[in-house]
């Protein structure tokens, strides 16, 4: 398949992991329309079977400012313009949530306003030690968006959820990994080999046991106890009819290691 040519990011496909660049390092890496909209494309590239590891940077020194204020700023209807960026950017991260692939965020710099909200989304989020998280939306008259309002009070709790986006307080990258918010912190200049072998790893596992872990975060916090059971039992069920869950079950007795779809 020929990859796409995206304007405000770059995309490219390479086995089963495909990478994501946030590509407007004169901009910070701002969000504009045009940068939504291709992510939420590329996103939907990326659900597919073929697809075990998605991998989402930004080039030159931020990982993303935020949304592109410059941009904003230079239309009539303001708030009807904001509005389809923003459901370009949540278009974008339903797809990583509720895709197979695993979700690797190598914030490689600032992450800031709904670059802060991207990076979070990340079901693993590697941060370079120079990296910083702030929310910056209170700031300029704004409210969060990008899921930051759902997952931040999951990862860190309601107080600080508050404390974040109504101080605008900026976290480091070992903060952030204090917080909840990061996995890992590694040195600046090793994040890309870091991710590269992360998602290496995890090109070699199973996606639909992956996605299905996936799932079932999701709803963990909406479902009772036995409504989270049932879907545990549900799931791990499909999962023993698998393909790949015959395949790891036979690899594991054989004592070899399993070669997933």
């Amino acid at each position: 398949m020929t990859e796409p040519t995206y304007e405000a990011i770059t995309f490219e496909q390479s086995g089963a992991i495909a990478r994501i660049t946030l590509n407007r390092p004169d901009a910070a890496n701002g969000m504009n329309h045009t940068m939504t909209r291709e992510l939420a494309d590329a996103a939907r590239r990326c659900d597919t079977v073929g697809t075990k590891v998605v991998v989402l940077t930004g080039s030159g020194r931020f990982f993303c400012a935020g949304g592109d204020l410059k941009a904003f700023s230079t239309v009539p209807a303001r708030g009807q313009f904001i509005k389809g960026v923003a459901d370009d950017l949540h278009r974008a991260i339903s797809s990583f949530a509720r895709m197979d692939a695993v979700l690797i965020t190598a914030v490689n710099g600032t992450a800031a306003g709904a670059g802060f909200s991207l990076a979070v989304t990340g079901d693993l989020v590697l941060a370079a030690e120079s990296a910083s998280f702030t929310m910056a939306y209170t700031k300029v008259g704004l409210t969060p968006d990008g899921s930051s309002s759902y997952y931040l009070p999951r990862l860190v709790g309601m107080r600080r959820a508050q404390e974040l986006m109504l101080t605008n307080r900026t976290l480091s990258a070992a903060e952030a990994q204090d917080w909840g918010l990061v996995t890992e912190v590694v040195a600046d200049a090793d994040l890309a080999e870091r991710a590269g072998k992360l998602a290496e790893q995890l090109a070699g596992g199973s996606a639909g046991s992956n996605g299905a872990v996936k799932t079932l975060l999701l709803s963990s916090l909406k479902n009772s106890l036995e409504e989270q059971m049932e879907a545990e039992g549900r799931l791990i069920a499909a999962r023993a009819d698998s393909a790949d869950g015959r395949e790891g079950v036979d690899a594991f007795l054989a004592k070899r290691r399993p070669e997933f779809a």
